[in-house]
C-alpha cells in the first residue's frame, strides 16, 4: 500500500512545498507583531475557495471573449488574460481577503496587509498547483515552483502593500484616499497577472526570453519591496 501511495505523496509534496516555503518566508518578515496562526490558516483556506470562484468567472468570461475575438489571435489572448483571468483570480482573492480581514482586530500594522494578501494568494497557488502537478507530473512541479507559485506570491505582495495603505487611510478618516488604494490593490496585481499569463502564452524564442526577463525582474523588485515594507512597518491607529 505504501508503495502504491508514495508516487502521490511525492507529487503532493512537490506541489505544496514551494507555497509553504514562501508562506514561511513572508511570515518571518512580519517582525513587529506576528499574526495568529488560526487567522493565517483561514486566509489560506480563503485562497483555496477563491480558486472555485475564479474558475466560474473564467468560464463565463471565456464565453464572452469568444464572441468578440477569434481564438489564437493576439486580441483573444489579451482579452482573455488581462480582462478575464487576471481580474477573475485577483478579484476573487481580493474579495475574500477584504471580507475576512478588513474589520479584524489583529489588522493593526501596515505590513499585516502584505501578510494577509500573500497568504490568500499562496492558498490559491497551492491548490491550483496541486491540480496541475497531479495532471501533468513532476516536470510541471519543477517549472511552476520557480514561476507560477512565486508569481502568485508577488501579486499578493502588491495587493497587500496597497491594501495595508488603504486600511491605514480608512482608519485615519481618509475615505477617498482609502478607496483609491483599494482600487490599486486590485488593479496592480491584475495587470501583473495579466502580463505574466500573456507573455507565458506567447510562442517563440524571443517571447520566451521576454517572459524570463519579466519574471526575473518582478521577483527581484518584489523581494526588495518586501524587505523595505518589513523594515518600514508602522502601526495603524
Amino acid at each position: 500500500m505504501f508503495l502504491l501511495l508514495s508516487p502521490n505523496i511525492i507529487l503532493f509534496a512537490a506541489a505544496v512545498i514551494p507555497a509553504l516555503y514562501l508562506l514561511s518566508y513572508v511570515y518571518r518578515q512580519d517582525k513587529v507583531e506576528k499574526e495568529p496562526p488560526q487567522l493565517l490558516l483561514s486566509l489560506v483556506l480563503q485562497g483555496i475557495f477563491a480558486t472555485v470562484i475564479a474558475k466560474i468567472l473564467e468560464r463565463a468570461g471565456l464565453s464572452l471573449v469568444s464572441l468578440v475575438a477569434r481564438e489564437g489571435t493576439v486580441l483573444f489572448s489579451a482579452l482573455l488574460y488581462f480582462g478575464v483571468v487576471a481580474f477573475a483570480e485577483e478579484g476573487a482573492k481580493y474579495a475574500l481577503l477584504k471580507r475576512r480581514t478588513w474589520n479584524h482586530p489583529n489588522f493593526n500594522f501596515r505590513f499585516d496587509g502584505v501578510v494577509y494578501a500573500v497568504f490568500v494568494s499562496l492558498g490559491f497557488a497551492l491548490w491550483e498547483n496541486v491540480g496541475y502537478v497531479f495532471s501533468y507530473g513532476l516536470g510541471t512541479a519543477m517549472i511552476r515552483a520557480i514561476t507560477a507559485v512565486p508569481g502568485h506570491a508577488c501579486f499578493g505582495v502588491y495587493m497587500g502593500c496597497w491594501y495595508g495603505e488603504a486600511y491605514d487611510r480608512f482608519r485615519r478618516g481618509d475615505e477617498p484616499g482609502s478607496r483609491t488604494r483599494r482600487i490599486m490593490a486590485l488593479l496592480l496585481p491584475a495587470l501583473l497577472h495579466g502580463a505574466y499569463d500573456f507573455l507565458a502564452d506567447m510562442t517563440g524564442r524571443v517571447s520566451a526570453w521576454v517572459f524570463v526577463l519579466f519574471v526575473a525582474a518582478m521577483f527581484l523588485v518584489t523581494f526588495r519591496v518586501v524587505h523595505r515594507l518589513s523594515e518600514e512597518d508602522r502601526y495603524i491607529p
